[in-house]
């Protein structure tokens, strides 16, 4: 998904299946103030469990988009996903790229969902 925006009402339509409901998370974690800028998905799995591994990248502009992307930066790792049917085995940022002009702050983390059930 590109230049998705993570906005304060996102349509219904955004939120269904996994990628979906994953992107709506993260839009609650980063406070409706990111813009996806990418997002690849891929199947991952492993002797006992299935799953899809994401790499999203966000976009935050702006003095406020730059302070709820700080939180995002500090609070995902231990964030407690409420996805139906998934766990969130792994969530860590592993990029960030602060500019000041204009301000913006560019966040890459990649995340492991397993398959429940």
């Amino acid at each position: 998904m590109r230049d998705a925006v993570l906005s304060q009402r996102p349509a219904r339509k955004q939120r269904t299946g996994t990628s979906g409901k994953l992107l709506a998370a993260l839009a609650d974690l980063a406070r409706h103030k990111a813009r996806v800028t990418h997002h690849h998905e891929a199947s991952w799995a492993s002797i006992t469990f299935a799953g899809t591994r994401h790499r999203i990248t966000l976009e935050f502009r702006g003095e406020e988009a730059i302070e709820a992307g700080e939180c995002f930066i500090a609070f995902l790792p231990e964030h407690e996903f409420a996805i139906p049917g998934q766990l969130v085995a792994d969530a860590e940022v592993v990029e960030v790229d602060h500019c000041l002009d204009p301000a913006a702050l560019t966040i890459t983390c990649e995340l492991l969902l397993l398959e429940e059930g």
